[in-house]
């Protein structure tokens, strides 16, 4: 297993998921700073011409960050685009992360051709997330350069399959750059993603209760409150399964417990119909019970990186043995 060169500048093998809404510059800054991949799905930059606005200003901060600090490069970013029929911007962003080169497009909810072709026009790579063998191997046939594997307890749109389940199957078969997602918020659990074949860990919940974040305060409250047991799993929201804060759930006045059943008809990655479920209803993955305090992006992949050492430091013996 090998990864593309872009990736030689990571600090730890992990690639900060896309957060709707709640990614934004601030985040993916940071994150890319610190030594891992920042990702936003191009969804959260609204209206549409503010995604060349951010674009600049990531592309500029960390062309100045990679001047400064020639021995400590930032890592690559990443935007993430809705494939799905109704998102009716997906032209629009691909032509503006083209204007940008963009260096790694990661898609969800449909596979595209055309669009992986598009993107390794300018010398970037795909990504897909999959939630089982049979979407992975549409995604690779498609074109996608690697696969991010959407495990049960993964925060948003997640899937249901063990990542053991998932990682082995698709490691009998593939031999690219492989990502795990799915209740990882320490280093122990990235070094675990890692020694059963993925390449990348995916994080996203734990940077939900970082400073940089684009989250309400008491978003980034709950998630520091909040265990695996508060995390439900519905597909009411958006039409697709996901994992939804208890808390925020009850605070809309919903049962938790006795949730209906969605459709794909309540699909909307517009800002329309579906804005209010996105703004009041919280995601999130069931990691987040190593989550004490809301702090700094710095500080939280710091932590990660302890963590991560000490836990290869501790197999080391045991492995030799």
């Amino acid at each position: 297993m090998s990864l593309p060169p872009l990736f030689d500048r990571l600090r730890l093998p992990v690639i900060g998921s896309p957060l709707f809404i709640i990614s934004g510059p601030d985040l993916v800054i940071a994150q890319c700073k610190a030594g891992i991949v920042g990702s936003f799905p191009a969804l959260n930059a609204r209206p549409q011409a503010l995604l060349d606005e951010w674009l600049h200003q990531i592309t500029e901060e960390l062309s100045a960050w990679n001047r400064a600090n020639p021995d400590r490069p930032a890592a690559p970013f990443a935007v993430n685009q809705i494939v799905h029929r109704s998102n009716d911007r997906l032209e629009a962003d691909l032509a503006t992360c083209a204007k940008w080169q963009v260096p790694i497009i990661i898609t969800s909810l449909g596979a595209r051709e055309d669009l992986n072709t598009a993107v390794h026009g300018w010398g970037g790579i795909t990504l897909h997330d999959i939630i089982d063998d049979r979407f992975a191997r549409k995604a690779i046939e498609k074109g996608a350069d690697g696969l991010i594997a959407v495990a049960a307890g993964a925060g948003g749109h997640a899937g249901r399959l063990s990542p053991f389940a998932l990682i082995q199957e698709i490691r009998q078969w593939f031999n690219g750059p492989l990502a795990l997602s799915g209740s990882i918020a320490s280093g122990d659990a990235v070094l675990a993603a890692q020694a059963m074949g993925a390449d990348l860990a995916y994080i996203g919940s734990a940077f939900i209760a970082t400073e940089e974040a684009n989250a309400q305060p008491a978003y980034k409250e709950s998630i520091v409150a909040s265990k695996a047991a508060d995390i439900v799993y519905s597909n009411l929201f958006t039409g697709v399964h996901g994992n939804y804060l208890r808390s925020s759930i009850e605070a809309a006045g919903l049962d938790p417990d006795n949730l209906p059943e969605g459709d794909l008809s309540t699909m909307n990655f517009g800002g329309n119909a579906g804005a209010k479920a996105w703004r009041d209803i919280w995601g999130s993955g069931q990691g987040i019970g190593v989550i004490d305090h809301v702090g700094t992006v710095a500080e939280l992949v710091d932590r990660i990186a302890g963590e991560y050492r000490a836990a290869a430091a501790r197999l080391a013996p045991v492995i030799a043995a």
